[in-house]
């Protein structure tokens, strides 16, 4: 079975959509180290995702991540999205930019 970076990504920005904590842990391996803006001194595996990520499922609108593009690097990919924000996308519309590092079929960075 071949890995699709396409669907890997699809079904991951889906969890995000869906604030699904367990389902979006579940693509982090283990002693994964996560950054994004809020946390640029990077949080290291499945137990501190799970804390930030609750905290900050709690205290955001509704998000939708809609997968915009998708390229190949060595050891994992680049993805763009966009994100509606609020209900029905009412807030605004992000767009963003992910780099995903990826051993085994797991997010290691």
């Amino acid at each position: 079975m071949s890995f699709s970076i396409d669907g890997f990504n699809a079904g991951w920005l889906d969890a995000w959509s869906r604030k699904d904590v367990d389902r979006l842990v579940g693509f982090y391996s283990p002693d994964t180290v996560y950054k994004d803006p809020q946390t640029p001194a990077g949080l290291r595996g499945h137990d501190a995702l799970r804390t930030y990520l609750t905290g900050l499922f709690g205290a955001t609108p509704p998000m939708i991540y809609k997968p915009d593009e998708t390229w190949p690097i060595p050891g994992g990919y680049c993805g763009r999205w966009y994100c509606h924000i609020g209900e029905g996308g009412k807030d605004g519309l992000m767009r963003g930019f992910d780099l995903v590092i990826i051993e085994d079929g797991l997010i290691t960075h």
